[in-house]
């Protein structure tokens, strides 16, 4: 009896082994790195970028992609800032006002990629520059943020024991990341995700909603940037209109090295947590090291992401043969 490995699960068994390795070679080589304390803190201190990760991975396995994440962060954090700090607002309005807007941004890109058929590289390059600019013209500096409602929402978390502690801002990572795995394979906007992303004509020739489904990726994914953005804003405690420059490409190599496929139409939301969790993996590993710069980080994420892209180069061609 034979068993058969289903090629497209070929680069989410890579990650998990990535993974595993390199958790592995920490735990030999430096105490105290196989601990739950460790662990815990790949979800605090990359939860903000966990919650785009999901949403990227959407937008990816659509066929499209969204270079704006990271200026959607700064502006939302920033603008939640300055209307609590210079106008009294609630924090719980304020988030929400930032969450709406995120979600409206994240819409008229997808109706602009849909109805006037404009790539989306192109298009969320101008929405990049256009949330950073708005972040500018909110604040040139940074704004703290001092409310008992942020405190307490900061200060709220749960004890897991050996010193422990998973706060507000990582349980929003793992409920965004179950709900995105939920959204993936439970619904039919997950299900024509996957179409439209394996053959946009054929998913039209079926009589799926494209254009709907386009715009609810990039409506979805816009969302969780603003909240991504709030979590940072409490992960701070503040709003910054140069946070997070760069942060989509951080995003799309956690999606890829996920397993994700740039060419759309295959990829898991549970391989994207995994692809977070490896960036803060690396950066922890070197952390212990000690001696190494921080670039080293990028110098490995470089090395991985181009590992894996020939991983889907040679899966793509080994398919294309089929």
């Amino acid at each position: 009896m034979k068993l058969h490995l289903n090629q497209k699960n070929i680069p989410l068994l890579a990650t998990i082994a990535v993974f595993l390795l390199i958790y592995l070679a920490g735990s030999v080589l430096y105490s105290n790195f196989f601990s739950l304390r460790v662990f815990v803190n790949l979800f605090i201190d990359n939860a903000f970028v966990g919650v785009i990760a999901i949403g990227m991975t959407f937008v990816i396995i659509s066929g499209g992609i969204d270079l704006s994440v990271g200026s959607v962060v700064a502006l939302a954090g920033v603008l939640a800032a300055k209307m609590m700090h210079d106008f009294g607002v609630h924090p719980i309005l304020a988030f929400s006002i930032c969450l709406g807007l995120g979600a409206m941004f994240g819409m008229i890109m997808g109706c602009l990629i849909h109805f006037f058929e404009l790539p989306p590289f192109l298009v969320t390059l101008v929405g990049m520059f256009l949330a950073r600019g708005l972040a500018f013209l909110v604040s040139l500096n940074a704004i703290p943020i001092k409310h008992p409602v942020v405190n307490a929402i900061i200060d709220f978390g749960i004890p897991l024991g050996f010193r422990a502690w998973l706060p507000a801002t990582a349980m929003i990572f793992i409920a965004v990341t179950l709900v995105g795995i939920y959204l993936q394979h439970y619904t039919r906007f997950g299900r024509n995700t996957y179409a439209i992303g394996s053959s946009e004509q054929s998913a039209i020739l079926m009589g799926l909603p494209v254009g709907r489904t386009k715009i609810l990726v990039y409506t979805f994914n816009g969302f969780l940037s603003a909240l991504a953005g709030v979590v940072y804003s409490l992960y701070t405690s503040s709003g910054y209109p140069l946070a997070c420059v760069g942060l989509e490409l951080d995003v799309i190599a956690a999606v890829v090295i996920g397993g994700t496929l740039l060419s759309g139409g295959s990829g898991y939301v549970a391989g994207t947590l995994i692809g977070v969790l490896i960036l803060g993996l690396i950066q922890t590993f070197i952390t212990f090291q000690g001696t190494l710069s921080s670039w080293w980080t990028k110098i490995v994420i470089g090395v991985l992401l181009f590992v894996f892209i020939l991983l889907q180069r040679y899966l793509s061609k080994a398919g294309a043969r089929r």
